[in-house]
């Protein structure tokens, strides 16, 4: 168990700004938050921030942790992702995703490498399925595998995309009332995460179910600037009351995934309706107008980090840093993650002007101290 840590003098950004405040930090949690703290504790560590930048910790609900790709043959299979990379890009809570590839990357390693990087130290969750109809679960089915395994929040589909399976209306249905009835029974929400393809009837079919009674709030789309018309449904899906998630590891048409987000706000999309997820470790395919794959590139998850101090220069640290921290927590019903607050795991970033973390805290462990990376994963160096 990690010492109990006393944060002096932190310029706080939980997200909303704070200014000079002390964080106590002990169990894993932020216990208080105050101007001033004096605490006599045994075996408390006093860390004086001097004044630098302390945010929360980056949520980020779409890495490829067992790796994507495949698109290309067996040598285009991405590569897995290490622990160390999570404390350099300062994400300390995530959600696994698997892809295209449902033969030879299978849930159940999926479940199994979520696992691992938390033991290492990481905060984490997955989506059961991957771009498949029928999904691909570890139970028999997407209600069981939200019921009896905690880290499942919902099921991946692809909808729109010429690797889908291009499910019917009513199948889509009856899959967002499992992952509804399921979210009744275990208090998860449950949601559909819907990768988008270039086709905009992802959005014909989710409104369709909406219809019929199914909330909006049970589908999440990702990867809604990659198309024009995809883009201009999703920004609608939104205001109407809908979540949409921009990628920020590649695959926007208007440019960056900064680019994507003001031209959001600038459709009227309301700023606590978006979210921005990474696609690390996916792979990043280019096809010509025959389908053929042209290109492959790999997702980063320093994209987010680079995303966040691009958007802060016009829209304020403030309101950048909510895309992946309180929108985010929101969303997925994360009640003890996306805010620095008492009550709340303490997953902090101590970043500098350029939000590079020099500092990262992750459940009150000190997973980088000065930059230098403290927690790796079990077989690197």
């Amino acid at each position: 168990m990690q010492n109990p840590m006393l944060l002096k003098n932190c310029d706080l950004w939980a997200p909303e700004h704070l200014g000079r405040r002390d964080v106590f930090i002990a169990g894993g949690k932020i216990v208080a938050v105050e101007p001033e703290l004096s605490i006599d504790f045994p075996g408390l560590e006093t860390i004086d921030m001097k004044g630098a930048k302390v945010v929360p910790g980056l949520i980020d609900q779409h890495i490829h942790v067992t790796g994507g790709g495949g698109e290309g043959g067996w040598q285009s299979r991405c590569p897995e992702l290490v622990f160390s990379e999570l404390v350099r890009a300062g994400v300390t809570t995530f959600l696994g995703v698997s892809g295209t590839d449902s033969m030879s990357r299978s849930i159940e390693n999926l479940l199994a490498k979520v696992r691992g990087l938390a033991a290492e130290g990481a905060s984490a969750w997955m989506w059961t399925s991957n771009y498949a109809y029928p999904p691909t679960t570890i139970t028999k089915d997407v209600k069981t595998d939200l019921f009896a395994i905690p880290e499942v929040l919902g099921v991946k589909i692809a909808l729109g995309d010429h690797r889908s399976s291009w499910p019917t209306k009513e199948e889509l249905l009856r899959l967002a009332s499992e992952v509804r009835i399921a979210g009744m029974l275990t208090g998860k929400v449950g949601f559909v995460h819907v990768h988008l393809g270039d086709h905009p009837v992802a959005f014909d079919l989710m409104e369709a179910c909406i219809a019929t009674g199914i909330p909006a709030k049970h589908f999440r789309p990702t990867h809604t600037g990659r198309h024009p018309e995809v883009f201009r449904r999703a920004c609608e899906f939104a205001k109407a009351g809908g979540i949409m998630d921009i990628t920020t590891g590649g695959g926007n048409y208007l440019g960056t995934a900064a680019d994507t987000l003001r031209a959001a706000l600038a459709a009227g999309v309301p700023a606590e309706r978006i979210t921005l997820s990474s696609d690390g470790h996916g792979s990043m395919p280019r096809f010509n107008d025959a389908g053929e794959m042209v290109g492959l590139a790999v997702g980063l998850i320093n994209c987010n980090k680079q995303t966040i101090g691009e958007l802060a220069k016009d829209l304020g640290l403030e309101a950048a840093l909510r895309f992946m921290t309180t929108n985010v927590a929101k969303a997925l019903n994360l009640t003890e993650k996306g805010a620095i607050v008492p009550g709340a795991d303490a997953d902090l970033l101590v970043v500098d002007d350029a939000f590079e973390p020099q500092w990262v805290f992750m459940r009150g462990r000190i997973a980088m101290r000065d930059g230098e990376i403290l927690m790796k994963g079990t077989f690197e160096d």
